[in-house]
């Protein structure tokens, strides 16, 4: 990276793999407060992810994912996030993402006694997030 280079690094990370490391130009990410951008030399920060789309700019190309929560650490022109869980729009099974949204709006119209409302409109967030995202490749 050059210094009149506009780039920085970002790695997406989850329990399980390694989504996205690479030099970037900018991203939009979903924080518990609102969604927020980063670009090179952002002051640095710490912040929970909240569940919604990540998008991702490089010099050539731009890429989604859909996150289910975490941590956002911008420091020194690095960005790691790390996501409960992350998929990149070509991977996601979209006839799956239609049956957990068929589900969580059945709990949550039948409001039978023993279903969390809360899980059941966190599930639907993350089928809805997960339709929207797959559409855009």
């Amino acid at each position: 990276m050059s210094e009149d280079d506009k780039s920085f690094m970002l790695e997406i990370l989850t329990p399980d793999r390694v989504i996205f490391s690479g030099e970037i130009i900018y991203l939009r990410a979903p924080g518990i407060e609102g969604s927020f951008g980063v670009l090179k030399n952002h002051i640095p920060f710490l912040t929970a992810l909240d569940i919604g789309e990540i998008e991702v700019e490089t010099s050539d190309q731009k890429y989604f994912f859909a996150a289910g929560g975490g941590f956002a650490e911008v420091l020194n022109n690095v960005v790691s996030i790390l996501a409960e869980t992350a998929e990149r729009a070509d991977e996601i099974d979209v006839e799956r993402a239609k049956k957990a949204r068929e589900r969580a709006e059945a709990r949550l119209r039948a409001r039978t006694e023993g279903v969390n409302a809360n899980r059941a409109r966190a599930a639907l967030v993350r089928a809805m997030t997960r339709l929207k995202i797959a559409s855009k490749i």
